[in-house]
């Protein structure tokens, strides 16, 4: 289906041409005419498919120019990248259309944020966080909003963004269409759409879990984190077709870990991006990687849900996730819009288990590629590479594998129970024990 064939105006007809569109996703088609009857929407469909653009033709569709300057359609997202992505979309779906798009997310001045509310908005994207700061400050008033969107739920969950969701969720006026999007199902997101939403539709375009068709997914069986660090430097160097590389990591000290190790070997196009950067280098650090400036950008899982990086040709997972659905999460990265992409993961011996649960999760195996022979195998491990081994040998040990310890016969001698008896028992030369004695004198005399 094209976009045409929706039920769209001329203003966003044209700013769809502009943008070079022409053909809408399925969740797009399935979701624009439920959203447009004003029920609740649940919406589940796999990262690269055009959730964001499900959700914003229909809102702006439906719009209707007021007064008010407090915002009717409100934006939850879990991350400020995705604020601003979100709120960038929406500024050029609405480009010939008299709408004001506002931005509202935490590490930057509030007061700025206020102003820009006063001023007047038809839509605020935010963070669960900063908003709930608007809302019980007053710079928000909470009454006029009659259109929620949450987009990815179950990250916000995550991020341990429930106690602010369910807060906002309270303030909100009851009489209001709530939607949300997101790319996997959980128990605490079906809670939730239990509690806030009535009687929503649910738009399933693929079951959760299920990898995009124009992906393909490969393994390496690599020993420890150095050694690792060597077959990227080969895979970059020997292979000229890693034009855009998406490089995920565990933990934010790893990242920059890997970031040293590989900027030293490839100068000056290699970014490193997690929470603990400020928030301007985080933007220009995505620029830059957009732009081509950086041919590969290492992240954390903050990267991996909701932000349409362009034209990427590989995702690595240098550490496989140990929640399955944020692999899928990852590897949506590539081969979005219809274009093909390509996932490659390194594996430790420790990462194993989370393989086998990703390909369950699947329903699919993942083949295996041989190492290079040129690869040096390094032996050192790291810091956290030890503990993570002897947890790993903690916990996959059985018991008729442990170890037969020779132990003290004198100290397992005195450590054997026995069966003392009971008072009388323990003292049959003594007679009865003292107490006894007295507290028998004592009823004879009561009953004298």
């Amino acid at each position: 289906m094209n976009f045409e064939q929706l039920n769209i105006n001329t203003p966003l007809i044209n700013a769809i041409a502009d943008l070079g569109l022409y053909e809408c996703t399925p969740i797009q088609a399935q979701a624009f005419p439920v959203i447009m009857s004003g029920k609740d929407v649940i919406g589940i469909a796999q990262t690269g498919t055009g959730k964001t653009f499900a959700f914003l033709l229909p809102l702006l569709r439906m719009h209707v120019f007021n007064k008010t300057p407090n915002p009717r359609i409100l934006i939850l997202v879990p991350t400020r990248e995705l604020v601003l992505q979100v709120a960038d979309e929406a500024e050029k779906l609405s480009a010939y259309m008299n709408f004001t798009v506002g931005r509202a997310y935490g590490g930057t001045n509030i007061q700025t944020q206020k102003n820009e509310i006063f001023q007047g908005l038809d839509l605020l994207v935010a963070t669960p966080g900063r908003l709930l700061d608007l809302l019980l400050c007053g710079a928000l008033k909470a009454k006029y909003i009659n259109k929620l969107v949450i987009d990815e739920v179950d990250e916000m969950f995550d991020l341990g963004f429930r106690p602010q969701l369910m807060k906002i969720l309270e303030l909100l006026p009851d009489k209001r269409q709530n939607i949300m999007f997101s790319a996997s199902m959980t128990k605490q997101i079906e809670s939730l759409i239990h509690n806030y939403f009535n009687f929503p539709q649910k738009i399933e375009i693929k079951v959760t879990g299920t990898p995009l068709e124009n992906i393909e997914q490969y393994v390496f069986q690599v020993p420890n984190f150095l050694t690792k660090v060597n077959l990227l430097e080969i895979l970059l160097k020997e292979n000229e077709a890693f034009t855009k590389v998406l490089v995920f990591v565990a933990s934010k000290k790893k990242a920059d870990r890997l970031f040293v190790e590989i900027e030293e070997k490839f100068p000056e196009i290699v970014g490193v991006i997690h929470s603990n950067k400020s928030q301007n280098f985080r933007m220009q650090t995505v620029k830059r990687f957009q732009r081509g400036t950086y041919r590969v950008l290492i992240a954390t899982d903050i990267i991996s849900r909701g932000l349409d990086l362009e034209d990427i040709s590989h995702v690595i997972n240098y550490e496989i996730p140990e929640e399955p659905i944020n692999y899928m999460h990852r590897i949506g990265r590539t081969g979005r819009a219809k274009n093909d992409g390509i996932a490659i993961n390194f594996v430790t011996p420790v990462e194993e288990e989370n393989r086998k649960a990703i390909e369950e999760l699947m329903q699919t195996e993942i083949p295996e590629l041989e190492l290079p022979e040129n690869l040096i195998v390094e032996e050192e491990l790291l810091e956290e590479e030890k503990e993570e081994k002897l947890i790993f040998k903690k916990y996959t040990r059985s018991k008729k594998d442990a170890p037969i310890v020779d132990k003290n016969p004198e100290k397992l001698a005195r450590n054997v129970k026995r069966n003392h008896g009971n008072q009388f028992t323990r003292y049959p030369k003594k007679g009865v024990p003292y107490y006894i004695k007295e507290n028998q004198k004592k009823r004879n005399k009561g009953s004298e």
